[in-house]
């Protein structure tokens, strides 16, 4: 579709006509006039007229050429969907040796902890379009799988090569959160999300989560944690009685590093109580969907500004001007005098 980007410019479109209206003609100079037989006057005068006419014709369209580049046309090609701003996405899984327990259900078979997570993990990450998301793999210690990537791909192939013991058999909550800080803290924007996944108790590591989320929090990451807690179902009795457990993870410190950061802490026992969980955490932080905002345009204005310039030019070319053609009329009026002198 053809548009102007500035159309407010049309209104300089009758500025030649006003000022030939108001301004005041210039002044005669007093020179002389130029005197020639009758007979060549009479010849030459709807010659002079058709050249002061073809003049203001070509002015008037150089003018309107001008006026119309000075409007911006361009063309404007079909809506795109444009992305909104994404977030900026790390998760933290736990592969410690207490994840290779097979005590989820999944697909009415029995797989591990970690077996859980990645079906599930997967099914979110390819969830977050326009999100970049990073892979962080912790045991004993913490490793950066991915960095921030779009490449969503990849991160889930990367977590389903995830393998128990890979980090070691213990666990460094704390330091996951502190990696996750590290490569989060210097990201542009405000939208800075770590998600991160425990079975078990901090009892490895440099530093305490305690510690790491006063990082988080100077950092302005928010800080979701998951924490698989078997103990409910921990010890089943005969005709459908259970006894509970000791519980696994520190539920009351896990709660407070995540509402110290903005976040929240959730406990999962079963896949669907992490199903349900992984569905909460898109509904606190909903990844960007797209929006058709944008269209394309190609600027026109080039080509109405050339023809104006052709034209001004041509205004200035020998014999287009009515001084040339005076001068050739006087030139021939002298050729005449000559003839009738001899």
């Amino acid at each position: 579709m053809l548009t102007l980007a500035w159309p407010w410019m049309l209104l300089a479109l009758p500025l030649p006509l006003a000022v030939r209206r108001w301004l005041p003609p210039a002044p005669d100079l007093g020179a002389p006039a130029l005197r020639l037989p009758q007979w060549r006057a009479d010849e030459t005068a709807p010659a002079a007229a058709r050249v002061r006419r073809w003049r203001w014709v070509v002015a008037l369209l150089a003018w309107v050429l001008l006026v119309g580049a000075a409007a911006r046309p361009e063309w404007l090609g079909e809506p795109l969907a444009v992305p909104l701003a994404g977030r900026d996405l790390m998760l933290a899984v736990d592969i410690s040796g207490s994840m290779e327990q097979p005590d989820f259900v999944l697909d009415h078979r029995r797989v591990s902890r970690l077996g859980a997570v990645k079906a599930v993990a997967s099914r979110f990450i390819d969830g977050r379009r326009q999100d970049r998301v990073g892979l962080i793999l912790f045991g004993s210690r913490a490793y950066l799988q991915t960095p921030l990537t779009f490449d969503r791909t990849t991160v889930v192939r990367l977590l389903d090569e995830a393998v128990v013991g890979l980090a070691g058999r213990d666990t460094a909550i704390g330091d996951a959160i502190a990696l996750a800080v590290k490569r989060l803290r210097d990201e542009p924007g405000e939208s800075r999300v770590l998600i991160l996944l425990t079975d078990g108790e901090n009892n490895a590591g440099n530093l305490t989560p305690q510690e790491a989320a006063g990082l988080a929090e100077q950092a302005g990451v928010r800080v979701y944690i998951i924490g698989i807690d078997r103990s409910a179902e921990a010890l089943s009795l005969p005709f459908g009685l259970s006894f509970p457990g000791r519980e696994e993870i520190d539920s009351a410190g896990l709660t407070a590093i995540a509402e110290a950061t903005g976040g929240r802490f959730f406990k999962a026992s079963n896949t669907d109580a992490l199903e349900a969980i992984y569905a909460e955490l898109d509904r606190l932080e909903p990844s960007a969907h797209e929006r058709s905002g944008y269209r394309p345009s190609v600027a026109l204005f080039q080509w109405p500004l050339a023809v104006a310039l052709l034209l001004s030019t041509l205004l200035f070319l020998p014999g287009w001007g009515v001084g040339s053609l005076r001068r050739r009329l006087a030139a021939g009026g002298d050729v005449t005098n000559h003839a009738g002198g001899d």
